[in-house]
């Protein structure tokens, strides 16, 4: 009766178990997926199709807004929103099981981890982030292709459109900077390499800050839905309109201005550490090469400069240190440096040539 009630706490409401059949090809399809997705690692199909298909799976109604399939850890059961096909829920189910994966109870049965999300503070830390960590690696198991896409003012690619889109985003710009293995491991086997290999590459208050303002943007996105839902009501007065629409108008800007924050603040504290380790000329074209590449990683409103203004101070930094290192200015027999060349050639993609040339003549 205690499961039922904290159900219906969230809105859900168990209509019927799903039958054996279909379980039994949902634990196929989830068993086959990890196999082929992590195909170096320990996991053995038979043990994964026997975790699924031992799931608990049931039909119900969900609510509007909510997840379309919910992991429940009280009961290890799933619950999938009513009139999805078997092909929906197959594929649901693989981040529902990552949940069921990584989730660590102590001997009450009380969950004390879930992947990087902790529960043994005061506050829950991580929640967020854990959510981000989980689609994208169901994103990347299913193999989804890219997609371009803009909310709330924001431009950005995904293989996650549907479901945390900015928020898989941003935690795939971490991703970047530590490696994917790093997040997959954290994500599954519910450790902190992700964590300690973030702070190390850029710092700990980073960590702090970033791991809040994901939180920050769920919480948006909630309140965005519910006065969204609430806007639906037909016996709404023109106040309550106003209010409504004034509160989805504020949370959209916080959305923006927080990714745009979080996303600023993510590169420039992992670059400019990055500066004080490079030795050699090969340093310095790694550096470069992974500093270009991220900007195919992203969200851009429609007056955003920033990267591009911080890749030209690092360009300058570049050559400075190339100097140190070789003796050589570059400056013979062009005049300008092979950054500088660089510079412009990426300053005509970012279509600001004009004021960049001013800068460096």
């Amino acid at each position: 009766m205690s499961i039922e009630k904290d159900l219906k706490k969230d809105g859900i409401t168990i209509i019927k178990p799903l039958d054996t059949l279909s379980i039994t090809l949902i634990a196929k399809f989830v068993a086959e997926k990890f196999i082929s997705f992590f195909p170096f690692s320990h996991f053995r199909y038979h043990d994964l199709f026997v975790k699924v298909s031992r799931l608990s799976m049931y039909i119900a109604d969900i609510p509007e807004g909510m997840s379309e399939a919910n992991y429940f850890y009280k009961n290890s059961s799933i619950y999938f929103k009513n009139g999805l096909s078997i092909d929906e829920m197959k594929e649901l189910t693989i981040h529902e099981f990552i949940h069921h994966f990584q989730e660590i109870k102590d001997q009450k049965g009380n969950l004390y981890r879930l992947g990087l999300c902790d529960f043994t503070g005061i506050k829950v830390h991580g929640m967020a982030l854990n959510e981000a960590a989980v689609q994208l690696i169901s994103s990347k198991i299913l193999k989804h292709p890219i997609d371009y896409v803009k909310y709330y003012g924001i431009e950005f690619s995904t293989i996650t459109p549907s479901y945390y889109p900015l928020l898989c985003n941003l935690i795939g710009q971490m991703s970047y900077i530590v490696g994917d293995v790093v997040l997959y491991d954290s994500t599954l086997y519910s450790n902190d390499r992700f964590k300690n290999a973030f702070i190390h590459c850029t710092s700990e208050a980073t960590f702090s800050q970033v791991e809040k303002n994901f939180d920050k943007i769920l919480e948006a996105e909630e309140k965005i839905i519910c006065a969204t839902s609430h806007l639906q009501k037909e016996d709404l007065n023109e106040k309550e309109i106003a209010k409504a629409s004034m509160q989805i108008i504020a949370n959209k800007k916080l959305i923006q201005d927080t990714f745009i924050d979080t996303q600023n603040k993510i590169f420039t504290t992992y670059f400019n550490k990055s500066l004080s380790n490079l030795y050699s000329v090969q340093d310095i074209e790694d550096y470069r090469k992974k500093l270009y590449s991220y900007k195919d990683l992203l969200g851009t409103t429609q007056n955003y400069s920033y990267f591009n203004d911080y890749y030209i101070y690092l360009m300058t930094k570049l050559d400075e240190i190339y100097e140190q290192i070789t003796g050589n200015t570059f400056l013979i027999p062009y005049k300008r440096s092979i950054w500088q060349i660089l510079l412009n050639k990426i300053s005509k993609f970012f279509g600001r040539e004009k004021e960049i040339e001013k800068l460096y003549n």
